[in-house]
């Protein structure tokens, strides 16, 4: 009750460092959320269909990647290889669109997209995914320097693939050059997957075979994110700790003399530093309250906003929850803890004269 009090008499302030800890929480969340929010979309992506991925050695980027789609029919002729499919991955303007995800699949994943429109493309067609679709109103496209009737539209979960153009891979390889950008295949038996891993590196000395799962925990594009994602939380984190203990700073300072009454009164040092522990930790919990609402919906408005065309998106799961709550008190008390204690361990007539000054 003391704590509410003392918040509720210096308002001004007390807003100050509501609204320091909301920002720095609110920046930790989008951060940490969008960013793994890209790294799960392009995950489930390259984990559709397939426990296998070939790409071409050496390269940092499946972007860059360009492996021979001849492997294709090897592949299937081992006897733990289910499927195959190859992917041409790339980026254009399309339209009056920037820029957009351009996909070149062959024929046997074309129904993974589903048509809410159309028809699945031939020679010279694409289909576009939803959010796409809202600022094509076209029956073509000018991709490069080729134009592509559209033949369908698809609906995904998948924002990369929402906001992007699917067309044979034959199209695909002639407008970015490249034959195959990866290939995934799908095994037979989980327990096989290691063995025809070992015999798909046996076909060429130029690529690179791993399983899905260690290729999206190695990818160097998603520890560049995530290392980003780690920089500028822990700056907004820092720069929210900075916020918090200059505001506190300034609060003990105006109230010097109630610090100094209360030592003479025979309040002890310990008095005085809980009350201002548990000040901050009250403005903590409300300032993560208020921005996990806000983020939350933030991240709700996000995957609408057509000019994103659904390459942003972000979750907040239970765990980042948890991990956040925990910085924000721990902030808060850091904040709080310093002032606090420097006012109590000064000497009381000090203080009042200070506060009288």
């Amino acid at each position: 009750m003391i704590a509410l009090r003392a918040l509720s008499k210096n308002k001004f302030k007390s807003l100050l460092i509501f609204l320091s800890i909301t920002i720095a929480v609110s920046a930790i969340f989008l951060i940490s959320s969008i960013s793994q929010g890209v790294i799960g979309m392009f995950s489930s992506m390259i984990k559709t269909d397939g426990d296998i991925i070939v790409t071409q050695k050496g390269i940092a980027d499946t972007f860059f990647s360009n492996i021979d789609i001849d492997l294709r029919k090897q592949i299937d002729e081992f006897e733990d290889a289910k499927s195959s499919y190859a992917v041409i991955v790339g980026a254009s303007p399309v339209g009056a669109i920037p820029i957009a995800g351009i996909y070149g699949v062959t024929k046997n994943h074309l129904d993974y997209y589903k048509l809410y429109e159309g028809k699945y493309p031939q020679e010279g067609e694409v289909i576009i995914g939803e959010n796409i679709a809202k600022q094509i109103k076209d029956e073509s496209v000018k991709i490069g320097n080729q134009h592509y009737k559209i033949s369908g539209k698809f609906s995904s979960e998948i924002g990369f693939e929402q906001g992007g153009v699917i067309m044979n891979i034959e199209d695909a390889g002639k407008l970015f050059n490249r034959s195959a950008s990866y290939i995934l295949v799908s095994s037979k038996d989980p327990n096989k997957t290691e063995t025809l891993q070992e015999q798909i590196s046996k076909l060429s000395e130029d690529i690179e075979v791993k399983t899905t799962q260690s290729f999206v925990d190695e990818y160097n594009q998603f520890k560049i994110i995530e290392n980003s994602s780690l920089v500028i939380s822990t700056l907004a984190y820092v720069m929210g700790l900075m916020g918090i203990g200059s505001v506190m700073s300034m609060i003990v300072n105006s109230r010097k003399e109630e610090f100094g009454i209360m030592r003479a009164l025979g309040k002890s040092r310990f008095f005085i530093v809980k009350n201002l522990f548990f000040e901050g930790v009250i403005m903590g919990v409300a300032a993560y309250v208020f921005a996990l609402l806000l983020s939350v919906s933030i991240l709700e408005i996000i995957p609408h906003i057509e000019t994103l065309q659904g390459y942003v998106d972000g979750s907040i799961d239970l765990t980042m929850a948890l991990y956040v709550f925990a910085s924000t008190i721990t902030m808060a008390i850091m904040g709080s803890i310093l002032p606090a204690y420097i006012a109590a361990k000064t000497d009381p007539i000090i203080l009042i004269n200070q506060g009288c000054a």
